[in-house]
């Protein structure tokens, strides 16, 4: 009886919000302010240590690094592209020890923050924070390409956003992949882009809507962030997406640090000791 007691008010939120309904699988259901906390189901396996989950929710994928002890308020650092790469293994270690979610969804991976990667992550967001619970305001990781998407989300919901960590970040799509500036562009990656966006190649070269032009709203919202950069990356020019963006969010109010690795080109990325990056995202913590 005690069971029942417990699952039938957690089903009934779960009616009322248009979610899926809790069962044994997926453990006991938990509501307060109108979020329903499940516990976390699919394909397990272990990162760092700790365990992770693959699986999917309406047609989208999802992928979650769990803790083994959460920190109050659940906080989560939101991956837009490579989750799991060697490189990040030693911030996401530090952070799944301070009781952090580490969480990505391969479904807007590859689209060039383009506006299917924006409706992508406002549908995976509700998933994140009404279904399992997930503070409402994460922390958004961009790395190289990934730099468009947290950029454009930020830009569209910058109330739902803590702060944002980016890491040699495209910040203009004529940058990479276009190549129409300093950088090696990828020829194959701009026709892609050019058709996720649904824009003619004359229409890219002049595409005004890329991060270093919507940044506004960010200020606004007061909202931190850090760049991690390698002076001689010839892949994402320094000159010609985190210089513009540094510029033009200080001359707005905005709170921005970037940190230059002299030397050192796009490759690797993050630093040899994460230390400030991870000082950084715990400071902006909502």
């Amino acid at each position: 009886m005690a069971r029942f007691d417990r699952t039938i008010p957690g089903l009934i939120l779960c009616l009322a919000l248009g979610m899926p309904s809790p069962n044994a699988a997926e453990g006991e259901v938990t509501a307060g302010k109108g979020i329903v906390a499940m516990a976390f189901s699919g394909k397990k396996s272990v990162y760092q240590g700790c365990d992770r989950y693959d699986f999917e929710v309406n047609g989208q994928q999802f992928a979650v690094a769990v803790p083994q002890k959460t920190a109050p308020g659940k906080p989560w650092l939101w991956v837009a592209e490579f989750f799991g790469v060697g490189f990040w293994h030693s911030l996401d270690a530090k952070l799944l020890e301070k009781g952090w979610h580490i969480a990505y969804n391969p479904s807007a991976a590859g689209l060039y923050g383009s506006p299917k990667a924006v409706a992508n992550w406002n549908a995976c967001y509700e998933v994140w924070t009404r279904q399992y619970g997930l503070n409402l305001k994460p922390v958004l990781a961009g790395y190289s390409r990934g730099g468009l998407l947290i950029y454009h989300w930020a830009a569209a919901n910058p109330d739902k956003v803590s702060a944002l960590y980016a890491d040699a970040p495209v910040c203009a799509i004529q940058s990479w992949p276009g190549g129409k500036g300093k950088g090696k562009g990828s020829a194959g990656d701009w026709q892609n882009c050019l058709k996720t966006y649904g824009l003619t190649d004359a229409q890219g070269a002049d595409y005004q809507l890329n991060p270093i032009d919507q940044l506004e709203p960010l200020a606004k919202a007061k909202l931190a962030i850090l760049h991690v950069v390698g002076d001689a990356d010839d892949v994402v020019p320094v000159a010609e997406n985190t210089q513009p963006i540094e510029e033009r969010y200080k001359k707005l109010g905005g709170d921005i640090q970037v940190i230059h690795k002299p030397g050192v080109g796009h490759h690797p990325h993050a630093l040899p000791d994460p230390t400030p990056i991870v000082e950084f995202i715990l400071k902006h913590a909502p």
